[in-house]
């Protein structure tokens, strides 16, 4: 089973997050776009679990506490850098309780055996990849023109805004890998 735990993204956020995507897709056509139904933030990715294992994960995710935590939307942005981009995403801000239940959660991981997270937590919620979708920079990055109309439309553009929301629990998910896409399956949800 490949997993990955994430938080929902409210409805209303989902739409007007569709919304955007709609009006600027044209603008990096050979981009893939992630679909809004599977847009989520994700806060811990595990990779392969054993299915026999389910049970000894989910209680390590229930032994989590965190605080509700209140999530804003704001502006876009591109990973590594603008020049060889090869994710686009929105900003999330929060408060330090999103940092704090990311933490709480890779903490629970790794006394599972799971590799504990290197970077620091770095909240965002993509849209858009070309190539692999690595965000890390590597020595043969070059100019990138994947995104390169999407930037320009962007830059002439007021920094757009979806909202704000609470967050109140969060979801184990299983991601299957497809030739469409990847297909999320949430298996359980942890309240904060």
């Amino acid at each position: 089973m490949r997993l990955f735990v994430a938080l929902d993204i409210d409805a209303e956020i989902r739409a007007r997050i569709a919304q955007f995507m709609d009006g600027i897709r044209g603008f990096a056509p050979e981009a893939r776009w992630v679909s809004a139904e599977s847009m989520h933030l994700t806060l811990k990715f595990i990779g392969e679990w054993p299915a026999e294992r389910l049970d000894e994960l989910e209680a390590a995710l229930v032994a989590v506490r965190g605080q509700p935590a209140e999530v804003t939307f704001p502006g876009t942005g591109f990973f590594p850098a603008p020049k060889s981009a090869r994710v686009f995403w929105i900003g999330i801000q929060a408060g330090p309780e999103l940092a704090a239940l990311a933490g709480a959660i890779d903490a629970a991981a790794s006394a599972l055996g799971i590799e504990s997270e290197k970077r620091a937590f770095t909240p965002h919620l993509t849209l858009a990849r070309t190539g692999s979708g690595r965000p890390q920079r590597v020595s043969s990055d070059r100019g990138n023109s994947s995104f390169r109309r999407l930037q320009e439309k962007l830059a002439a553009m007021p920094a757009p805004a979806f909202g704000t929301m609470t967050a109140r629990e969060f979801c184990l998910y299983e991601s299957k890998l497809s030739p469409k896409g990847a297909q999320y399956a949430k298996l359980a949800s942890f309240p904060l």
